[in-house]
């Protein structure tokens, strides 16, 4: 193995002194891979935050703190004799080269499509390589946001042809869904059914060409403007009045807002 950039390698060494038995830090020490994932998982969806709020000194703060986490997994997995930091650096190198044909070696990908499709070929035959699981659903990670993960399982189940024809046809099985949700009769059902409208509407989103994670980020930030606008008119009253009243303030809102 190579030695690790400077750079990298400062950090490295930090976490190998937090992680040093008896003289490193007690907290640093008791974690594990599995206990170490929320705030895998929270830093990211920093960094996406800090893109959003378009705040470029938060963005450098928490790209550091990501790297910090890939730094922490990589320390322990070196502990447990798996991979190193290098190990990690050097297969993601070889993977970017691998996957990029158009660039380093002599495909041609004009257009971004073009690499798209080339990419995601690569990335079945290498799929098709490591594992034995030739599904054509395998390797989309259990741990995605729902909402991200029924639209990678769909449009991986589009590349073997199966999909809806066009946006109609997935709004009629969206109102199919609607019905048997209004029909269901106990909790499990209502639950399993509530399950498949949202699935449905994933496919509604997708097959209109809308990313159903933003759509739904976007409504909510719509809701959530609009009850706080609802709010600050009705002052400490809001709570105390009636549903009628609650609605009424809820129209004004959005009427003032598409104004």
């Amino acid at each position: 193995m190579s030695m690790t950039p400077p750079s990298i390698e400062k950090l490295s060494e930090i976490m190998a002194k937090l992680r040093t038995p008896v003289t490193g830090c007690p907290w640093d020490l008791e974690q594990d891979f599995s206990t170490i994932v929320p705030y895998t998982i929270e830093e990211a969806y920093e960094v996406a935050d800090a893109i959003e709020r378009n705040d470029m000194a938060a963005l450098k703060d928490e790209l550091g703190d990501l790297l910090l986490q890939v730094v922490f997994h990589s320390r322990m997995a070196q502990e447990a004799g798996l991979f190193d930091l290098q190990d990690v650096i050097d297969g993601i190198s070889a993977k970017m080269v691998r996957r990029h044909p158009h660039v380093f070696a002599d495909v041609s990908a004009d257009t971004a499509d073009a690499v798209v499709t080339n990419w995601e070929a690569i990335k079945a035959a290498e799929r098709h390589n490591k594992s034995s699981d030739t599904s054509a659903l395998a390797d989309i990670a259990n741990a995605l946001p729902a909402l991200l993960r029924a639209q990678k399982l769909q449009k991986r189940a589009s590349r073997t042809g199966f999909d809806w024809d066009n946006v109609d046809d997935a709004i009629v099985k969206l109102e199919e869904e609607i019905a048997e949700l209004r029909d269901a009769s106990n909790p499990a059902h209502i639950a399993e059914e509530a399950g498949d409208l949202l699935f449905a509407a994933v496919n509604v989103c997708r097959l209109s060409g809308v990313d159903a994670e933003s759509a739904l980020k976007a409504a909510n930030g719509k809701f959530e403007r609009r009850f706080r606008a609802m709010e600050e008119i009705a002052g400490d009253q809001f709570v105390e009045l009636d549903l009628e009243a609650k609605e009424e303030l809820w129209k004004r809102v959005k009427k003032e807002e598409k104004a």
